[in-house]
């Protein structure tokens, strides 16, 4: 194999930032995904992800959209949602109190994931979640 070939394969969807495109995020990430074991929890962490868009960012006003990115390898599925920005504080996962009705959605995502990245620009946060094919100890999957 050339050293810059790659096997890794890559999707990207944009969706306006209505709370019903959720479900379409929802079905493009479990029709990629079909028949892999982590279709499911893909969908889910798809799911929280693209929800947060629309609810906590400027994603979710007149004309936001938000992306997704799907990147599948051998070793890792990447699962990365992109907002529009517009609010003071980046993305982050807290451990909200057990009679809370909001603030458990990226703590889930961090307990399903393998590795949860946030990155905070100007234009916007990307939340990308990483699941492992198998787990290994002790070293990157990659």
């Amino acid at each position: 194999m050339h050293e810059y070939t790659s096997t890794a394969r890559v999707w990207g969807l944009t969706c306006p930032g209505f709370p019903e495109e959720v479900s379409r995020a929802r079905r493009w990430t479990r029709d990629i995904l079909r028949g892999s074991p982590l279709a499911e929890d893909a969908e889910l962490i798809v799911s929280e992800l693209s929800a947060n868009a629309i609810l906590h960012t400027a994603s979710g006003q007149q004309s936001g959209s938000f992306h997704l990115a799907l990147a599948v390898a051998s070793q890792v599925v990447a699962l990365s949602v992109t907002d529009d920005g517009g609010t003071g504080t980046a993305p982050k996962a807290e451990h909200a109190d057990q009679n809370a009705t909001h603030g458990r959605g990226l703590d889930m995502v961090s307990a399903i994931a393998h590795r949860v990245v946030i990155h905070d620009s100007q234009a916007g946060h990307t939340v990308t979640a990483e699941l492992f094919t198998s787990a290994r100890s002790g070293g990157h999957p990659c």
